[in-house]
């Protein structure tokens, strides 16, 4: 500013062109000069980092598989069986006709001592539950309140009955309801199944309501699977909450009960079944599996082999640096392997 008061036409253009830039504020985040770990990689580090991997590794898939290998499990395909001779060439009017008897009888013979609890799984295979039509034929809104029980968005083609009155739940998840039975016995008794507590606690608190009950459900004229207990909230339905957890692949299990005293070994245990689910209409596959847990689960030899897997593989490529590091040594920082230390005349 001259002393007249005047800006000067220097000033003036100084100031738009500070204005004008677009060059951001200095801080240390954006010039990059916050503390960060730079770890300097020699040959030290990362073989005791292979060797520590595979130290970790080893026993710990050694444990998933003892303690897989130690649980028992008897699992037994019924849809094939559970069909009448007479009717194997056409087993899907077998199970779509309401004057066939779809009951059948097999026993088990008890491998080992299976300690209580026992739990009884059905297992569906080729059957597709994460398709996206499937999975978004719900409305979470009915489920969880009273309030919204008219609210049947995305539940086509089953959210109404032919009259406009709501279906409760309503959408195909709960219209293919698991409808199969299962009943256990020993020679001298009958052998009581538990069905309480086999869904998640989260499930039935926060997604299905207590003052919700099942409406119209499975009384239009296509009908898809299992009956609802309309006197009963569907946050004590606990077949359905287990259900409407829907598997992510086409081969899964899902909890039906849980046997709730010791089966010794060689015990004789007689199974009825009431065949009634449909998978013959896709070619899917129907499993009774009854099993018992340890600390990581059902038997599943996945997770111990992937232990063992990487830390082998660790173990392996520690070695094979220590040999590689013994007979070819390298200076750390040695200049001469510079690029262009190495090829002086820039070619």
């Amino acid at each position: 500013m001259n002393p007249t008061g005047d800006s000067t036409p220097e000033t003036d253009g100084a100031t738009e062109r500070r204005k004008k830039s677009k060059k951001p504020n200095y801080s240390r985040f954006t010039q990059q000069e916050l503390p960060a770990c730079k770890p300097l990689l020699t040959p030290t580090i990362v073989i005791s980092t292979f060797i520590l991997i595979g130290v970790l590794f080893i026993p710990i898939g050694l444990a998933s598989l003892s303690a897989s290998g130690n649980v028992v499990e008897i699992v037994y395909r019924y849809d094939i069986d559970c069909i009448p001779q007479q009717s194997q060439d056409d087993k899907l009017a077998f199970i779509q006709s309401s004057l066939t008897n779809k009951t059948c009888t097999t026993t088990f013979n008890v491998p080992k001592n299976m300690k209580a609890p026992v739990h009884i799984y059905y297992e569906l295979d080729n059957f597709y539950q994460n398709h996206r039509r499937y999975v978004k034929s719900r409305n979470d809104k009915q489920l969880r309140s009273k309030a919204y029980e008219l609210e049947t968005t995305n539940c086509a083609p089953e959210a109404t009955t032919p009259d406009g009155s709501p279906i409760v739940p309503c959408g195909l998840i709960a219209w293919s309801l698991f409808n199969d039975t299962y009943s256990f016995a020993t020679q001298s008794k009958v052998i009581e199944v538990n069905k309480k507590n086999i869904a998640w606690q989260s499930d039935k608190d926060h997604k299905f309501g207590s003052d919700v009950y099942p409406k119209n459900f499975q009384q239009g004229g296509l009908i898809g699977g299992a009956k609802l207990n309309e006197s009963i909230p569907l946050s004590e339905q606990e077949d359905l909450i287990v259900w409407m957890r829907t598997a992510a692949l086409p081969q899964f299990r899902k909890l039906y009960g849980r046997i709730e005293r010791d089966l010794a070994a060689n015990e004789q245990i007689s199974v009825t079944i009431e065949n009634n689910y449909n998978t013959y209409s896709f070619e899917g596959e129907k499993r009774l599996v009854l099993s018992t847990t340890s600390w990581i689960g059902g038997k599943n030899g996945f997770l111990g082999v992937a232990y063992l897997t990487i830390g082998s593989l660790c173990i392996f490529l520690a070695v094979a640096f220590i040999v590689l590091y013994l007979l070819k040594p390298r200076t750390l920082g040695d200049p001469s392997y510079l690029s262009w230390n190495r090829n002086p005349d820039g070619h």
